[in-house]
């Protein structure tokens, strides 16, 4: 049972401090890289004021949905490298929710501020629901892929060169809900891979983030069972 409690440990560990950073500094790097759709060269927007504050609102919905347990992270009993590792991990889990928000953000123009809006009506109204560490997460993955398909498969159609009923339709249907103030950048088709790629990582870095939340919990009620003075733990411990 202590080598079973020892592994759990050292896998809380190395994910607490090695792949969740890595996951979430990666999609602050990518969340605000672009490909050239002329010349192939790369381009790096950085998160707007706007992701900042839907950025702020998530993390709030974070702690309300309990999958993240700021009392739990920093504590006065926790030594002071892991309170300041915490810390990192909460700052850096900030920006990143910035950069995910600025992969499936238009640029600029009218469609900038509707996606803006649309989020954070999105996220305002979320402040005064019931959530859990689930079904947040579930909601999350709805949000990013309802923005990604709408900026990085029929937005991009209208730049397209193969053109088509979806072009044509899309090109209608966005000109219709801009009166025509249309003004968004053109990219060449890898920016939306990236920008897949980019939210993967992020979604999967709430998902180990949640389960290890789940795991200190466990963990806890484990080393209790495990120190509780039983006559029948210590013979099974004999044994």
């Amino acid at each position: 049972m202590s080598s079973e409690l020892d592994n759990r440990l050292k896998n809380k560990a190395l994910v607490s401090y090695v792949v969740l950073p890595l996951l979430f500094l990666t999609v602050i790097l990518m969340g605000g890289l672009r490909v050239n759709a002329e010349d192939r060269s790369f381009m790096f927007f950085a998160p707007s004021l706007i992701t900042l504050i839907l950025a702020a609102l998530l993390v709030v919905l974070f702690v309300r949905g309990r999958l993240i347990e700021v009392q739990a992270l920093i504590t006065a009993s926790n030594p002071p490298l892991v309170n300041v590792s915490h810390v990192w991990l909460l700052v850096i889990l900030f920006f990143a929710s910035a950069q995910a928000f600025n992969s499936v953000l238009p640029e600029r123009g009218l469609l900038h501020w509707l996606f803006s809006f649309f989020f954070l009506w999105t996220l305002w109204n979320n402040q005064f629901s019931t959530f859990d560490a689930r079904r947040l997460l579930r909601s999350l993955v709805v949000l990013f892929g309802t923005a990604f398909i709408l900026k990085h498969v029929l937005l991009a159609s209208i730049h397209s060169s193969d053109g088509g009923w979806l072009k044509n339709l899309t090109s209608t249907l966005v000109s219709s809900v801009t009166l025509g103030a249309l003004d968004t950048n053109q990219f060449a088709p890898a920016s939306g891979y990236i920008s897949f790629f980019t939210l993967c990582l992020y979604l999967i870095g709430l998902i180990l983030l949640s389960n290890n939340q789940q795991s200190s919990h466990d963990e806890t009620a484990l080393v209790a069972t495990y120190h509780e003075p039983d006559s029948t733990m210590q013979q099974i411990a004999q044994q």
